[in-house]
């Protein structure tokens, strides 16, 4: 299998010690194109250092809204500053990750709004796609991305909500990114909803080190798991695991804007 891991955050401590032997290991299980999401200003550098270090690893650049709290007006000004430096550079791939937190009761739900919708219009400004996470939020994010369209579209990651929720994203030009989640046998719903969608909606991703998949319990998650969750869910949607991955790989290729392999 040829895979693309559309969701990673290897510039996290977590891999200090063996970021190196991980990246091996996961190439030589067939994933090909990792993408790292920067989630706060701090570790943009960091995370840009990374990506120009390693074949294969791509950059995305945003304000996450669980960090919220540390994010300081002058953030925005410096995410525009760094997307607008960088357009058109090949390792830069999209905007993200931002998004929306509504499992979080104490973050301020229109502060989250505000971040949310200007770097909307940061990926619109520069012709990125963007890479969002929605936490019991899916109507209020909905409702925004219909409203702002946001051209290049983008994935909505770690995706857990209703048949219904993802029609609504998927007439909006969005994928939806699964990872570890519906590995789980308790995950009864977005199970369901998984063996319904269509080929064409979905990305692969491992949100690594966070969201290990059930056959790695209580582990750091790594894009090394990639092919096991690839082959758990193709299992769940009925096709073969070489057919998702090839589905998955050249939606998130078409996505990105890179060749097909």
């Amino acid at each position: 299998m040829r895979l693309i891991d559309t969701h990673t955050h290897l510039d996290f401590p977590d891999f200090d010690a063996d970021r190196s032997e991980l990246l091996a290991r996961s190439r030589a299980a067939g994933v090909e194109k990792l993408v790292v999401l920067g989630v706060y200003q701090a570790n943009w550098q960091r995370l840009w250092e990374l990506v120009q270090r390693e074949d294969g690893l791509y950059a995305a650049f945003g304000l996450h809204p669980v960090y919220l709290e540390q994010h300081r007006s002058a953030d925005l000004d410096e995410l525009r500053t760094w997307l607008l430096r960088l357009a058109g550079h090949p390792k830069l791939c999209a905007v993200g990750e931002f998004g929306l937190d509504y499992f979080l009761e104490q973050l301020d739900r229109q502060r989250q709004q505000e971040l949310f919708e200007a770097q909307l219009h940061l990926a619109t400004e520069v012709e990125l796609p963007v890479l969002l996470h929605v936490r019991r939020a899916h109507a209020a994010t909905i409702a925004t991305l219909k409203r702002l369209r946001p051209p290049r579209g983008g994935i909505i990651h770690a995706f857990a909500g209703s048949y219904e929720e993802a029609r609504e994203y998927l007439r909006l030009g969005f994928k939806l990114g699964l990872g570890g989640a519906p590995t789980w046998p308790q995950a009864l719903r977005l199970r369901k909803v998984l063996a319904q969608l269509p080929l064409e909606a979905i990305v692969l991703e491992t949100d690594a080190p966070d969201m290990a998949p059930a056959m790695h319990p209580n582990q750091r998650n790594s894009p090394e798991f990639l092919p096991d969750i690839c082959t758990a869910l193709a299992e769940l949607r009925g096709v073969t695991p070489a057919e998702l991955a090839a589905a998955s790989s050249r939606n998130a290729a078409e996505l990105f804007g890179w060749p097909l392999a």
